[in-house]
């Protein structure tokens, strides 16, 4: 099974799926004036622009967490979230492969997350992307099929066949696997 590692998360592919690295400047090219989405996978019927953070990372400290936590539920991240995902499709269209319908995941790695801010937090991003076009209107060109931010217990329940599991720190290089991040494409 293939994977992609973005620090201590990895991301097991379906069978048939095609992954990259989009977030690394060697494989992007433009990260100097251009966001990005940490991966892009491409299964049989779509695309997946995913976007992994992590506040409990084993090297985060308590107020880094907190700082997060408070830019999440604030909503400040949003604007983050949703630039990744515009300049990703932008820079994925320019290239010309966008040839199915393209979904926005964003896995938040916080186990105290509940479901209600998790649903605040998609409804948001729904609305900045944005879904809809004028008036409430499907857009005559989708740009965006779909968006979900998840924990990894709701990831793993409706993303059963893109799993995310956590690594023990160091672990991905003691088994060979080379990290995301420095993988080409």
């Amino acid at each position: 099974m293939n994977t992609l590692t973005e620090g201590e998360l990895q991301l097991s592919l379906p069978v048939g799926a095609r992954g990259r690295c989009f977030d690394d400047p060697a494989t992007h090219g433009l990260t100097h004036c251009m966001k990005a989405v940490d991966f892009i996978v491409e299964t049989a019927d779509r695309i997946w622009f995913i976007e992994f953070k992590d506040p409990e990372h084993s090297r985060a400290g308590e107020r880094s967490r907190e700082v997060f936590l408070h830019d999440f539920r604030s909503g400040r991240l949003d604007n983050d979230l949703k630039t990744k995902y515009r300049d990703s499709w932008l820079y994925e269209h320019a290239q010309g492969r966008l040839a199915k319908p393209v979904h926005f995941a964003v896995l938040i790695a916080c186990s105290t997350l509940t479901a209600a801010e998790l649903l605040n937090r998609t409804e948001a991003l729904r609305c900045q992307l944005p879904l809809r076009g004028p008036g409430g209107r499907a857009w005559p060109v989708p740009h965006v099929a779909g968006c979900a931010v998840m924990n990894m217990g709701t990831w793993n329940r409706y993303m059963q066949n893109m799993p995310v599991t956590r690594l023990v720190p160091g672990q991905a290089a003691s088994q060979g696997q080379v990290p995301a991040q420095s993988r080409p494409a």
